[in-house]
């Protein structure tokens, strides 16, 4: 079975280190620890259901355009997650020894990335959509269909999610072919849905409707993983950054831990 795995492009700053993990990261390594995950739903799917082999989306999740940014697969099967017995390790958990492993990992492949990275604010255009866009017939009203079914417009919080195979195929032809660019706008709205023009003459101000949860703060509860390379240490626990210095500037999460 595919999977879906989001990880964090952008800088975040816990216990003193980068947690961040971007396509680019990632293409550099090769192949990776998805380490740091500390969701029981996440972890049992790694550490139970994940085979060698196994295709992977890999998506940017908590940054300005999430979305779809490669193709991975599964390279080891879980095992235990060793940064959660490092107490310098940004998720430590004390609750957890070698003994006793808590928490679960899995080796990820890069392979390849995608030319036109489907954004998140496309899948849930298309996943609300009626009708299949003749801008990207090509991915057939099946393709559409699965989109509509993903977890990521479901249950989008979970950071490693499970994917049909019909989805897979629909996401990894937009992400290839594109030609889909015009369905949605800069802001991520749809273009065919007409925005509302505020009412003129009235004394009294009306309240500006409430946006919709950005990607962000919908993904914020659940946790992203801290990448490291194979058979070493966490890449990140390596590169202490001084807290000292003016982070105003960097994106701060909701997520309490990574998963």
């Amino acid at each position: 079975m595919p999977w879906l795995m989001k990880a964090e492009p952008d800088s975040r700053i816990v216990k003193g280190k980068d947690v961040k993990f971007s396509v680019d990261d990632f293409e550099k390594l090769g192949i990776s620890p998805w380490d740091g995950v500390r969701n029981h739903e996440a972890k049992k799917i790694m550490k139970e259901r994940m085979k060698v082999g196994d295709k992977v989306l890999f998506y940017h999740s908590n940054c300005k355009t999430p979305g779809v940014y490669a193709i991975a697969e599964i390279a080891k099967e879980g095992y235990p997650d060793y940064t959660a017995w490092d107490p310098d390790h940004p998720y430590f958990d004390a609750k957890t020894n070698k003994d006793h492993p808590t928490w679960f990992m899995v080796d990820v492949k890069f392979r390849q990335r995608l030319s036109y990275p489907p954004t998140l604010s496309l899948i849930k255009t298309l996943a609300s959509s009626s009708a299949l866009p003749s801008e990207i017939s090509y991915i057939g009203r099946d393709g559409l269909d699965a989109i509509k079914s993903m977890q990521l417009v479901n249950r989008g919080r979970l950071s490693v999610q499970p994917v049909e195979n019909a989805a897979f195929d629909a996401i990894v032809k937009l992400g290839t072919q594109g030609g889909w660019e015009g369905l949605v706008d800069s802001k991520g709205k749809s273009i065919s849905t007409p925005i509302p023009k505020p009412k003129t003459g009235s004394s009294t101000p009306q309240s500006k409707k409430r946006d919709a949860p950005s990607a962000q703060v919908e993904e914020g509860v659940d946790t992203i993983p801290v990448k490291a390379p194979v058979n070493q240490k966490s890449k990140r626990q390596g590169s202490n950054i001084n807290t000292n210095k003016n982070t105003s500037g960097q994106r701060r999460s909701k997520r309490i831990k990574v998963v």
